[in-house]
């Protein structure tokens, strides 16, 4: 272990990275709505706001809330700033400067505390290292348009045949024990919206115990950036990641 990854004695047990961009409507309710349902876990933790890009209110709000919220045994909320809209830059940042001995990769609109419990569960008995909530396995409930449904089912679908993907979902709600997925954090080289799907992949090809566990997604309001203006982005991005996965390896 290197000694920068020996966490420090105040350290908190869980380090939740939430990446955040142009989320100024919910960005204050949301942080204070997951506070009050992680209370009951008597949790020590953090959450790690990762914005990156936003051209609203988001870092403003953000410091706001961080300055609220800075007691290290009362859920400390942090925000960190990347600068640029890249939503894998930004998650892959947080994850890095997380200092729980399990890290938690949420979205502002999910916060869902449900798979953070079942989650944090499985990783405590240690039947996984990394615990995936897919809106896409048996017994999910997927309430997002039925566009955006099919639209996982294809890309899970393309990252099956490209890489032999074994899973059902890459993106979304992640748990994992910090130092068995850190190496694979910083081994990943592509950023944006596949940063999430390398990681996984990474993962799965390196024998990291992974368990999938099914989950309710009912999104707080529209995405940020329009599905049909992903695409070619997503497109040339999974590209690049069968590139760094087949030929770099």
């Amino acid at each position: 272990m290197r000694r920068s990854e020996i966490p420090p004695a105040d350290a908190p047990r869980i380090s939740i990275v939430i990446p955040v961009y142009n989320e100024e409507a919910i960005l204050h309710a949301a942080v204070v709505d997951l506070r009050e349902r992680l209370k009951p876990f008597g949790w020590k933790y953090e959450i790690i706001l990762a914005e990156n890009g936003s051209k609203d209110r988001t870092v403003e709000i953000g410091q706001e809330i961080a300055q609220r919220y800075s007691d290290p045994d009362q859920g400390q909320v942090k925000i960190i700033s990347m600068g640029e809209p890249n939503y894998g830059k930004a998650l892959k940042q947080g994850i890095l400067l997380a200092r729980g001995e399990l890290v938690i990769c949420d979205e502002i609109d999910l916060c869902d505390a449900d798979f953070h419990r079942r989650a944090i569960e499985i990783l405590e008995t240690g039947e996984a290292d990394l615990v995936i909530g897919s809106k896409l396995a048996a017994g999910a409930e997927d309430e997002r348009p039925a566009i955006r449904h099919v639209a996982s089912l294809a890309y899970s679908g393309m990252l099956k045949v490209l890489l032999g993907f074994r899973g059902t979902d890459t993106h979304g709600l992640k748990a994992f024990r910090r130092l068995a997925l850190l190496d694979i954090v910083r081994s990943c080289l592509v950023d944006k919206d596949v940063f999430a799907s390398e990681l996984v992949i990474r993962a799965d090809r390196g024998g990291v115990k992974t368990q999938e566990i099914p989950v309710r997604v009912m999104e707080k309001r529209p995405p940020s950036i329009n599905l049909f203006k992903r695409v070619p982005n997503v497109m040339k991005s999974v590209v690049k990641l069968t590139y760094a996965i087949r030929i770099r390896g």
